[in-house]
């Protein structure tokens, strides 16, 4: 009780000091949104205060500090993009209530030479996999123990277990639904009415991205392993019958998202809105004949995830409202001469090093509006800088703190510190080397085909 009075008092102090430091070069609300912000990403950090809690402030804040009106933020909870992320809740609680993902882990394990190496691979790509429709955060929770009880070496151990984090955090851009910044940057483009990256087109667009990543985060944590053996585990059973319907109803969904995507000017798609597609499939979990789900299983949903989801469109909200965007971008405009290459790099290191110290939803909801400003303003593709910052903010590889992942990583008692931070800067580094490029060549020309 005593730490979090003082985790809350210590995030107070910042909060007002950072309001006051503000009040010398900014107008009053926009002052206040900064500290306000500044007083939450406190609390998410030392979590003197639940998640859901802190996230929730921005109702009875932004209202008392001028910022916006209670009916315009509350609305921002209830999102549309929200209910796209609901639907995937249900489907992931279906996937662990069947103990499907078990079987995908392990089958996937069979894949790849029974070696350290090909292990590294096999749970790098696992956890990515299931982390593009499952939570990176649950993805990781529910295979960290393979990292642990595979091996009895500590070597091994520690390059599993990263393997497992790092696979999760990199996986989860696959797909809208893979992260937060994802479902941020749609709700963003939503409200400012910019053309939707399509469900199958943004996976056509980060997947290779993805691959490379995987091969580099693979290579590098299976180097110098080649001396080491691993015992391989039992062989699987066969699929029970609840498992065999989720999968299916995976596959069905994978396959209609794709035929409703657009492919212009050849297939203008069938049309259905792709929030409504995931929450009816992850409604049908709980009806027959699927029916793998009953309203119990509903409490497994998390909230709070969802109540944070509201704070970052709220940030974001308040950012765009208050000028503040248009102000920050004013401040940056002189950076838009920089060729675009450097632009999208620069962007690129700001955001991943920021998230290393933050969470990447808030940053991500303050970064949007001020890239989205100033790069209209210079006259620059708006989605392609937003696409960099997004997937930036969840390539944070270096600090415990940086993501729920590398977090559970770390408690699992088999990851250093030192080792973390050793790979983590190495793959920060080359993430943003290969973002800018992908999107400088592929994205480009995907976006604006």
């Amino acid at each position: 009780m005593v730490k979090q009075a003082k985790g809350i008092g210590v995030a107070l102090f910042m909060g007002v000091g950072f309001y006051l430091l503000m009040l010398l070069v900014l107008p009053q609300n926009q002052a206040a949104l900064l500290g306000v912000v500044m007083f939450m990403v406190i609390l998410w950090t030392n979590e003197s205060l639940p998640l859901g809690v802190v996230s929730l402030l921005p109702i009875v804040l932004f209202p008392m500090t001028d910022i916006a009106a209670t009916d315009k933020i509350a609305g921002q909870y209830s999102n549309s993009i929200i209910f796209l992320f609901l639907g995937g809740f249900m489907l992931a609680i279906a996937v662990e209530k069947t103990g499907l993902h078990k079987v995908i882990a392990q089958k996937m394990l069979l894949l790849f030479p029974k070696t350290p190496a090909g292990i590294v691979y096999a749970l790098a790509i696992t956890s990515g996999i299931l982390s593009s429709f499952l939570s990176n955060t649950t993805t990781t929770l529910l295979l960290i123990p393979l990292a642990i009880f595979m091996t009895e070496n500590s070597t091994l151990k520690l390059r599993f277990a990263l393997a497992i984090a790092y696979g999760s955090s990199i996986g989860g851009i696959i797909t809208p639904i893979g992260t937060a910044p994802n479902l941020i940057l749609l709700g963003f483009m939503q409200n400012h009415e910019i053309v939707p990256i399509g469900f199958m087109q943004w996976v056509v667009m980060v997947l290779p991205l993805a691959m490379m990543m995987f091969i580099v985060v693979g290579f590098f944590l299976s180097y110098g392993l080649k001396n080491y053996s691993v015992e391989m585990q039992a062989p699987i059973k066969a699929l029970t019958f609840d498992q065999k319907k989720v999968l299916f109803s995976l596959l069905a969904l994978l396959v209609l998202l794709f035929i409703n995507s657009p492919v212009e000017p050849y297939f203008s798609g069938l049309g259905l809105n792709e929030k409504g597609i995931l929450l009816s499939f992850g409604l049908l979990m709980f009806m027959p004949p699927v029916w793998v789900l009953n309203w119990e299983d509903s409490k497994k949903i998390p909230y709070e995830i969802i109540f944070l989801f509201g704070a970052g469109f709220s940030i974001a909200y308040g950012f765009t409202s208050t000028g503040l965007a248009n102000t920050l971008a004013d401040m940056l405009l002189g950076f838009t001469t920089l060729p675009p290459i450097l632009l999208l790099a620069l962007i690129g290191a700001l955001v991943t090093f920021s998230t290393e110290i933050t969470s990447n939803t808030a940053l991500i909801s303050m970064m949007l509006p001020v890239i989205y400003a100033v790069t209209l303003k210079a006259g620059l593709d708006t989605t392609l800088f937003m696409m960099v910052a997004t997937i930036c903010a969840s390539y944070a590889f270096m600090l415990p703190i940086a993501t729920p992942p590398n977090a559970i990583a770390m408690s699992s008692g088999v990851v250093t510190i030192k080792a973390m931070m050793r790979f983590g800067v190495l793959f920060n580094f080359l993430a943003i080397v290969i973002i800018t490029l992908v999107a400088f060549t592929y994205w480009d020309f995907m976006l604006n085909a």
